[in-house]
């Protein structure tokens, strides 16, 4: 397929009601910020998007419900990573059936698997696979880092590309380095700090969780990088790097990341921010203090050069 992989693709959080309801209302606001805001892709049911903690039934509405909304004017990557094998064939056929572009698999979590067994594990689901599919590198949630034996291998069986969220530069760097000589196979990003970085050794784009809610910051991130131009990417970095001090960092939860982007989405009125169990919402001393962050970076976000 000829999907290019490349610039912002947001991991879409995902909207839910009190009562842990996909929130239809709430999707399409957030579908039209980021779309208005630029970015290249949307990425459903990731991390950030909770995707573990829904019922299938609430995986298979938003996939829905996102394809409806974005009806094609970007491409849309589905998470399929689940415990159990069939569940993610089957997740990969209502994404086809409704309209996504391709899937994103990542080793099944909870038990521990060797590299063989993650090469076994492709070679019998990618066959089965009725969409494209990219590598998802997350080893704080699977428990594996994936070895370049295993990004080969995928490569091989047809992987469009790899998102690396291991937070490891110099595994990045030499995951672009050992494609180079594959422009169509995408190297992206999970770590939005590293943007900047990846671009610039060869990289494609990355899947920023802040562009969930400042898209444009990410997208003009991207491009400076592209461009080379290295005064505008000094400065865009400051205000990324700002968010992961104030935003990303209130309250001491692990899931600090993915609490503090919906609480941001919340405060600028786009979707509210009730999110699936385990989780729960920041409380309002902590949803002050993000509103107070918002509107100041808001103030800033006059992007110069472009």
């Amino acid at each position: 397929m000829n999907l290019d992989l490349r610039g912002i693709i947001p991991p879409m959080i995902t909207p839910l009601t009190a009562e842990g309801d996909l929130d239809e209302k709430g999707l399409k606001n957030l579908i039209e910020h980021l779309i208005a805001g630029g970015v290249h892709g949307i990425f459903l049911l990731g991390t950030n998007g909770e995707a573990p903690s829904l019922t299938y039934a609430t995986r298979m509405q938003l996939i829905t419900k996102a394809c409806e909304y974005i009806d094609k004017r970007v491409p849309v990557l589905v998470g399929i990573t689940d415990t159990n094998f069939q569940a993610s064939i089957d997740m990969t056929a209502h994404s086809k059936a409704s309209g996504a572009d391709a899937v994103v698999v990542a080793p099944p979590y909870y038990f521990p698997i060797s590299e063989n067994e993650m090469i076994d594990y492709l070679e019998c689901l990618v066959p089965k696979l009725s969409l494209p599919f990219v590598l998802y590198n997350m080893p704080s949630c699977t428990k594996m880092h994936m070895s370049i034996t295993v990004v080969r291998k995928a490569k091989e069986l047809g992987a469009l590309g790899i998102k690396d969220s291991s937070g490891d530069l110099e595994y990045l760097y030499t995951l672009i380095d050992t494609f180079q000589d594959s422009p169509d196979f995408a190297i992206i990003a999970g770590t939005e700090s590293f943007l900047s970085k990846t671009m610039l050794r060869g990289g494609h784009g990355a899947v920023a969780g802040g562009a969930n809610f400042f898209p444009n910051l990410f997208v003009d991130l991207y491009h400076a990088s592209v461009r080379g131009e290295n005064a505008v990417i000094e400065q865009l970095n400051k205000k990324v790097n700002y968010i992961y001090d104030t935003i990303y960092s209130v309250g001491k939860y692990e899931s600090r990341i993915t609490k503090g982007t919906k609480c941001a989405l919340s405060v600028m009125n786009i979707c509210e921010d009730h999110m699936a169990m385990p989780l729960r919402k920041l409380n309002d001393e902590e949803r002050a203090r993000i509103k107070d962050y918002v509107d100041r970076l808001k103030g800033e976000l006059v992007t110069p050069g472009t």
